[in-house]
């Protein structure tokens, strides 16, 4: 979500005491989430369809014009101010809301199948110490999908 708010680029990114900057989010979103570069092999790992896949490969191009643009070694205000970085801003907005919308579509199905609480984590037991079904307020997907 980093890559969609140039107001909190501008705020973190450039701020010395924070933690995150630009190459940070590149390299959780483009090493270690997928390879923006070639986003194909990713599809049904971190990718769930063919349209983020192509969303990916936007986003991936529109920041490597800019990467060319003003240099790989370039300061994060130098990216921000290049005339392409908008193009990135949109390309991670699409790419964004499309993330969202398709992971919000798969904890629905999770919600319709029966599930309440996150897949990792113990079953509700009640009084009598028997397992049970989690109750319908408990767990990340409830909170999520509840509302």
């Amino acid at each position: 979500m980093a890559l969609t708010s140039p107001t909190w680029q501008r705020e973190v990114w450039l701020d010395p005491d924070r933690f995150e900057d630009l190459g940070y989010t590149v390299h959780v979103l483009f090493d270690d989430f997928c390879d923006a570069d070639g986003p194909p092999p990713w599809l049904g790992q971190c990718l769930r369809s063919e349209e983020e896949v192509e969303l990916m490969a936007r986003l991936g191009a529109a920041y490597g014009a800019v990467q060319d643009s003003v240099g790989a070694a370039a300061r994060d205000e130098v990216y921000l101010d290049a005339p392409g970085w908008s193009a990135v801003v949109a390309e991670a907005a699409r790419l964004a809301q499309v993330l969202v919308a398709n992971d919000h579509s798969a904890l629905s199905k999770l919600h319709d199948a029966g599930h309440r609480r996150p897949l990792d984590t113990e079953p509700h037991r009640n009084e009598v110490g028997a397992a049970g079904p989690a109750p319908a307020d408990s767990g990340l997907f409830a909170l999520a999908l509840d509302e």
